[in-house]
């Protein structure tokens, strides 16, 4: 069975800590979880690492860890996501993707 491709965004209100604590922290449980990970970063230099149509189009799911509106949420419209503030993920990670996990199967 094929590692399963979870993408995701981070970016909190004033987008420098948080973002970067929440990307590298999701990035972590995602492989630690045995999946293929890619976080793109919503900062205050503007997006890092974006998610393009090709991640999409073979992402199984997302992780959206935001505290305000993300900039292009509407391109995940047709991927499974869940989403959550950015202090979540930094607090448990792990429990973030194992919910996504359990909620595609």
């Amino acid at each position: 069975m094929a590692k399963k491709y979870i993408v995701g965004v981070t970016s909190c209100i004033v987008g420098i800590a948080h973002t970067y604590m929440a990307a590298d922290a999701l990035k972590r449980a995602i492989e630690a979880a045995g999946c293929e990970a890619k976080v793109e970063t919503q900062g205050a230099d503007g997006s890092e690492n974006a998610i393009t149509e090709e991640d999409l189009a073979r992402a199984d799911a997302a992780i959206i860890a935001a505290d305000l509106k993300i900039k292009g949420l509407e391109r995940f419209e047709p991927v499974p996501y869940i989403s959550c503030p950015t202090e979540e993920v930094i607090k448990d990670a792990p429990s973030v993707v194992v919910e996504l996990l359990e909620a595609i199967g």
